[in-house]
């Protein structure tokens, strides 16, 4: 990479692709009475919206993402630190609250999500240390009486010959100065930390319990309420009798919000067991109805009717016609909870005309809006406290704020200071699901083996219809219900195919699951993938690089099956198979290593390489791999929310489990070493795991898998 000269007009475009003007992003965030002082003020020296920089030489730097255990806590930090040559031991990180400088670069709101942090910010914060440094310098050439070209910065502090001064006792005098209008960025040939295995800034106080989440805060005073929530999606409470819950020593109130009623008490058993005695009558609504059995029937049917056109070539009826060699198949995808570890839970304290929230949120400045909607506030009279979030993967990012709503809704009727506590249960029977998927597909096969024809039809709930993204569907599709599909690899070499899409309503919410739709197409396109190799008798690998054609996709295949062994013999009883995928900008492909034993599977072994283009920080990405690798492996083995007459039947981890600790396997991950365009690593790591099992699982008894999670039948020799 060569250097890089930002004029201030580039940075600010940078920074404002969607709203159409980020002029705050570089002045001060504070208040508003403060943007039109000169930054410095009371000896601290703040450049821009995402760093300042205190007498005693810390460097405070603000996130306009959150962290969630994904790791920008420290990637963030990294691309300020890169170019302001501070000092690492020195770097403070705090979350942003909601405001216009901390909006995503791409989307145009505050968010955390589709695994983009890093690279949505890698210009913008490399730009705000590179600025910040620039006026240091500046100030102490002045203070030393030589030219700025004779000062060099590092580790916080700016030395020119014999004369030395930190960054702290130059913090007033270069907050004086005018922010420069262009500024040159470090070659990547002298980066000192960029690209370098960088243990996480967080890890000391989540590992002392100095961390701060949602659930750990309390105020005296503060109540604790819980919400008796519908027993079926799409119902509302008609009458309630509190009289037994408010018996319940430590119980202060009960009242009706749109959701359900809430218990408010001194504690949270105090609620939760004032929650148990009431008495409540819901109107049900249709959504009583529904169940997950039926839902597939449905869903059957409609797969054999004409969808929406998302990808579509030649004339795949024709193609299909004149193969005479096909595989049909169907494939089933249940809906699936994020099940984060922190269960949703939100503070609310309203005064007079303002308000205060404690949360970890994904979308802050939705949730923001939302509470002053709710109180009839302006958003500025909204102050939102961003804390650690225990997990994710989607779910504290829903377009309704609905925990957070909530906790205001509940606030509001009764008038007190409460925090709302969501339990396991309410986790995982409070919807907001991966929606449940079936697809049919048809392959028509060539005489040289490669597929000639593919006919493929998805049917699924939209997550973003009805919601303010849906400007997301064009023509029809969403495309979080079809990417992995329609935009596929292999369609490249299919001169006819046809890929359709159905996208029905059901009572459930659903909403983006850790790697959104990636996490059925991929086991689809890569199951089939391995199906039409065996059909060719050819091996898996060598089948993929006469399909593809991306040199990223057959860089990490090729760098997966060298480090797997791929060609070399397994020990008795071992089978392995190989996916390959790109998502969310990342190119991931994976190993798995399994064995059978009277029925019970084990992954002993999970090799993976991933191309994201610069790993900012290695270590970060290869632990974002370990976890995808075994968030995706939960759900192989046990991910399921079914629905019976609109009940959920799972409640708790004993019916919805978690991967255990044995169960994980040796996991290895290699990062290629790319100057390709960034991607993410949050989710890539997610998607190639559930095929790359289920390759394996054919190797082993000679069954392809059709269904998810795994069933006793997938694991029976044929």
């Amino acid at each position: 990479m060569s250097q890089s000269t930002y004029t201030r007009r580039r940075f600010l475009k940078t920074g404002s692709t969607v709203t159409g003007g980020l002029l705050l992003s570089f002045f001060i965030p504070a208040s508003a009475k403060r943007l039109g002082e000169k930054a410095g003020s009371n000896s601290t020296f703040v450049p821009n919206a995402y760093l300042n920089i205190t007498p005693d030489n810390n460097v405070k730097i603000m996130l306009a993402h959150v962290e969630m255990g994904q790791g920008v806590w420290t990637t963030l930090p990294m691309l300020i630190a890169e170019e302001l040559d501070c000092d690492w031991n020195k770097v403070i990180v705090e979350h942003a609250g909601p405001g216009e400088p901390y909006k995503h670069t791409a989307y145009g709101l505050q968010i955390t999500g589709g695994s983009t942090s890093t690279w949505s910010e890698f210009d913008r914060y490399r730009q705000a240390g590179a600025t910040a440094k620039a006026m240091l310098l500046e100030a102490a050439a002045k203070q030393f009486n030589v030219p700025v070209s004779s000062c060099r910065a590092e580790k916080g502090f700016v030395i020119a010959g014999d004369k030395r001064a930190s960054y702290g006792e130059l913090a007033e005098a270069a907050g004086k100065l005018t922010v420069p209008t262009n500024v040159t960025l470090k070659d990547k040939k002298d980066w000192l930390l960029l690209g370098k295995p960088t243990k996480r800034l967080d890890a000391k106080a989540k590992s002392n319990g100095a961390a701060q989440f949602g659930m750990d805060v309390h105020f005296p005073g503060m109540l604790i309420a819980v919400v008796a929530h519908a027993p079926v999606f799409g119902a509302t409470p008609q009458s309630f009798d509190a009289t037994a819950a408010k018996a319940i020593t430590g119980v202060r109130d009960v009242v009706k919000i749109p959701t359900g009623v809430a218990v408010i008490a001194d504690h949270f058993w105090a609620a939760k067991k004032g929650r148990d005695a009431l008495k409540i009558t819901w109107n049900m609504g249709p959504g009583e109805n529904f169940s997950t059995a039926s839902q597939f029937d449905s869903y059957r049917k409609l797969a054999e009717t004409k969808g929406t056109p998302a990808a579509q070539a030649g004339n795949v009826t024709d193609a299909l016609a004149k193969t005479t060699k096909q595989i049909k198949a169907e494939y089933i995808f249940p809906y699936l909870a994020h099940a984060p570890m922190e269960p949703l839970n939100c503070t609310v304290k309203v005064s007079g005309n303002s308000c205060e929230i404690w949360t970890g949120t994904q979308m802050p400045g939705v949730d923001q809006a939302t509470a002053a909607s709710i109180l009839g506030l302006k958003p500025e009279q909204v102050k939102l406290n961003i804390l650690f979030l225990g997990g994710g993967f989607g779910r504290r990012a829903t377009p309704t704020s609905d925990f957070v709503s909530e906790a205001v809704q509940v606030a509001k009727a009764s008038g007190k200071f409460i925090k709302l506590v969501w339990s396991r249960e309410d986790d995982i029977r409070g919807g907001y699901y991966r929606p449940a998927f079936l697809h049919a597909v048809q392959i028509g096969i060539g005489e040289n083996g490669l597929p000639a024809a593919w006919k493929h039809t998805l049917v699924g709930q939209s997550i973003v219809a009805g919601t303010p993204f849906q400007g997301m569907i064009k023509n029809g599709i969403d495309p979080t219900s079809a990417e992995g599909v329609m935009d596929s690899p292999y369609l490249e070499s299919i001169p006819d195919h046809a890929i359709e899409l159905h996208s029905p309503k059901a009572p459930p919410t659903v909403l983006w699951w850790r790697s959104v739709g990636h996490t059925h197409t991929a086991f689809v396109m890569e199951t089939l993938i391995d199906e039409l190799a065996t059909a060719a008798g050819k091996d898996p690998v060598a089948y993929r690089r006469d399909l593809l054609k991306s040199k990223r996709h057959l860089g990490v295949l090729e760098l997966v099956a060298d480090k797997s062994g791929w060609n070399k013999p397994l020990p008795a009883g071992r089978f392995r198979g190989i996916a390959v995928h790109e998502s969310f900008g990342s190119y991931v492909s994976q190993v798995a290593e399994i064995s059978l034993d009277n029925g019970h599977l084990k992954v002993h072994r999970v090799v993976c390489a991933i191309d994201c283009g610069l790993a900012v920080n290695p270590e970060g990405v290869r632990a974002q791999m370990e976890s995808g690798i075994i968030y995706g492996l939960t759900a192989v083995l046990y991910g399921e929310i079914s629905l019976n007459n609109g009940r959920v039947q799972q409640r708790n981890f004993h019916d919805y489990k978690i991967l255990r600790m044995n169960e994980t396997p040796q996991i290895e991950v290699y990062i290629a070493d790319s100057t390709e365009k960034m991607g993410g690593a949050g989710e890539p790591g997610v998607p190639p795991l559930a095929p790359a099992i289920a390759n394996a699982l054919f190797a082993a008894t000679g069954k392809r898998v059709r269904k998810l999670p795994l069933q006793a039948a997938d694991l029976m020799k044929a």
